[in-house]
């Protein structure tokens, strides 16, 4: 990682997200062979995001930042997500995960939490959210004087080894409240990735944490009890991943697309009907992300409203996804499955980040809450003030 010595300014009367992750996403495309391995990570592009100001881009307006998500909206942060996805998932789903971090410590920090870790974003730290416990009884808060001392870790942690100031979930003892924290880590300590031999994102430096005897202040439980499993913004902001799983949809798009152009094949009418199915699934994904963002952005609906829309959006980016692969991967041919071939381990990629959590009680859980519902299908959406 990058030292963090000079603090990155974003005057954020000038400051173009889009256009940052644009020149972050073709260098992180033309990056991301090297970095596809066990292990792997892409740190540069990190780097990149730090000195293009999106390190600290989502840090809000009042607090000398972009307020890129909140500030004018969440379509901003939409496309930015998208971008950067397309150019490295490994690198999307890391800017993904600061984001989220940096998100909720603007919606549940005090103000002295927020001076301290604003700063330490401006400086060039690497956040990220892990939730997944690496024991059976999750990571604990113990009481001791003065605050607390956290046990055991967590598993399935992108970024680690990387992300200095990770954002977790843990429960107190005595007590049992689960509380959100941010430890501060050296980057390359306490992570073993060597359980992490996915088939795709191996770039993501995803695995486990052990964060036994770090102290925490007591003043440094960030939020009430239970303020990361909040709704509509806990499910609901599985549209941010949705984003970037939509920006890795279109980077296949792009390649596919160029090969059919390199080879001359594109005129054939089977092929040109392939890429044109896969152009329809790709931007019926991309209309509903944007949707799904701006529903939670404006939190005009009913909490349970918004997560069954961000539900169904996600599933339908993912079978999206499924689809371009499949039309991809047949109109490619065996050169798409070859090491030297950019779709290779873009499919890859794109595969494994599709596997998103508990994608069954996404769906049927959306399903169930419009079946209690009476009012006509084409409002479900709209607010209540809005149907006549």
């Amino acid at each position: 990682m990058n030292s963090v010595d000079q603090p990155t300014p974003v005057a954020h009367t000038t400051f173009d997200p889009t256009n940052a992750a644009r020149i972050a996403a073709r260098a992180a495309a033309a990056r991301a062979a090297e970095h596809d391995h066990d292990g792997g990570f892409p740190a540069a592009d990190v780097e990149h995001l730090r000195t293009l100001g999106l390190l600290a881009a989502p840090i809000p307006r009042d607090e000398d930042g972009a307020g890129l998500g909140e500030e004018p909206g969440a379509a901003d942060l939409c496309s930015v997500l998208r971008i950067i996805g397309s150019g490295s998932l490994a690198l999307g789903r890391i800017y993904e995960g600061h984001v989220n971090a940096l998100q909720l410590v603007a919606r549940y920090g005090d103000r002295s939490q927020r001076a301290r870790l604003f700063e330490d974003a401006r400086l060039g730290h690497l956040f990220g959210v892990w939730n997944t416990e690496l024991f059976d009884d999750g990571l604990k808060l113990e009481e001791v004087a003065g605050g607390y001392r956290l046990r055991a870790g967590k598993i399935l942690a992108s970024g680690a080894g990387f992300v200095s100031r990770p954002l977790v979930t843990a429960r107190t003892v005595p007590g049992d409240l689960a509380f959100m924290v941010i430890p501060e880590l050296t980057p390359g300590t306490r992570a073993d990735l060597s359980d992490w031999r996915a088939h795709g994102m191996r770039a993501s430096a995803t695995g486990k944490v052990d964060l036994t005897g770090l102290p925490i202040g007591s003043g440094e439980l960030l939020g009430e009890p239970d303020s990361y499993s909040r709704q509509p913004y806990f499910f609901g902001g599985a549209w941010r991943f949705a984003a970037v799983q939509l920006g890795g949809i279109e980077g296949v798009i792009d390649i596919w697309r160029d090969h059919l152009r390199r080879t001359g094949r594109g005129p054939d009418p089977h092929q040109s009907a392939r890429l044109g199915e896969g152009l329809i699934a790709t931007e019926t994904a991309r209309l509903w992300v944007e949707r799904a963002a701006r529903i939670v952005f404006e939190d005009d609906l009913h909490p349970e409203r918004i997560v069954a829309y961000v539900h169904l959006a996600r599933t339908a980016v993912e079978t999206a996804g499924l689809s371009v692969l499949q039309l991809a991967q047949r109109s490619v041919g065996l050169q798409g499955f070859l090491r030297d071939h950019p779709l290779e381990r873009a499919s890859r990629d794109l595969a494994t980040y599709l596997r998103q959590p508990a994608p069954d009680f996404a769906l049927t859980s959306a399903a169930r809450y419009v079946l209690g519902e009476t009012v006509s299908a084409g409002d479900l959406w709209r607010d209540s003030g809005d149907v006549p």
